[in-house]
Order: C-alpha cells, then structure tokens, then sequence
C-alpha cells in the first residue's frame, strides 16, 4: 500500500535515499509530504521510528493514491 507522510517543514531530498526511497515533495505552507509503498505494518513502523530518528514532526500519516501529486510551483 502506498502511503503519504505529512511532516513540517521542507526535508532535504538527499534523504529519500536513507528513507527507503520515497518521493518528497514540498508544500508552499512549508510542510513536505513524503510518499512511498509500504509493503506491511513493520515497514510502515520502520519509516515513522526513521522519521522520529530525524527529530521530524510528524502531522500525518495515510494511505495514499498511486499517482502522486507534483510539487507546487510559485507564482
């Protein structure tokens, strides 16, 4: 199942790497949404343990759709 990562603020996207590769794309609220396929419940708890590791705060985590929405571009 995929899933989307809401955190604050803007994580560098050197991180997706360490994180499992997920997609980061960043808000204009300067919030950042993390997506990636989680594949069962120890790896969806793997990747919330890394992102509290990071000291990020976490404002969601939810399924997610399967097309992933682009980041926003400032007018």
């Amino acid at each position: 199942m995929r899933y989307c990562f809401h955190i604050r603020g803007h994580l560098d996207l050197e991180w997706s790497e360490w994180l499992d590769g997920l997609t980061i794309v960043h808000d204009a609220d300067g919030t950042s949404r993390l997506y990636n396929e989680v594949p069962d419940q120890a790896a969806l708890y793997g990747l919330i343990t890394r992102l509290r590791d990071l000291s990020l705060e976490l404002i969601a985590a939810t399924p997610a759709p399967l097309q992933i929405p682009e980041e926003p571009t400032a007018e």
